[in-house]
């Protein structure tokens, strides 16, 4: 079990990012949240076994249809075991 917290920047909001990416992670059965920040990137933290999240960092490089994707910056850290579900968070 790892733990991945991930920052993408570009043009990833308003283009379903958060939506797709919470599909990508319940099919990989990962668990943890996504949301937008003020600056305009996207947080994502995610728990599960590292090739999960690795498929899962790989598919924040291409995001969303309509996501045009600059960077990705994940920070390995220690699971905690706290989620139940992959969810959208609105703040």
């Amino acid at each position: 079990m790892k733990r991945a917290h991930i920052f993408v920047s570009g043009r990833v909001q308003g283009v379903f990012y958060r939506a797709t990416t919470q599909e990508v992670a319940r099919r990989l059965r990962l668990r943890g949240w996504v949301r937008n920040l003020p600056d305009g990137r996207v947080e994502i933290v995610a728990e599960g076994p590292e090739d999960a999240l690795k498929a899962l960092i790989d598919w924040c490089w291409e995001g969303s249809p309509l996501a045009r994707v600059e960077d990705v910056k994940v920070i390995w850290e220690e699971p905690t075991g706290e989620f139940e579900d992959f969810v959208v968070r609105y703040y």
